[in-house]
């Protein structure tokens, strides 16, 4: 993990097009601004972990009803 200090209006760079910057610091809060191209999608770890748990029990889902199509056909024949 690369940490960095930084102060308000200062900004990091991640590659070529995606700059973060620190827009206040109040308290233990801190307001960030992130410019990126929009095919780029951001959001909170929060956020993230829950749409990724969300897709991999549709892909379970997914794989189920499959699974039961194919035993059902099977069956038919």
């Amino acid at each position: 993990m690369l940490v960095l200090t930084r102060k308000q209006n200062e900004a990091i760079m991640i590659g070529d097009d995606i700059e973060i910057t620190i827009l206040s610091v109040e308290g233990e809060q801190i307001k960030l601004g992130i410019n990126a191209p929009k095919n780029v999608d951001i959001h909170r770890k929060e956020i993230y972990l829950s749409i990724q748990q969300e897709n991999s029990e549709a892909v379970k889902t997914e794989s189920n009803l499959l699974e039961n199509i194919n035993e059902y056909f099977k069956k038919k024949s």
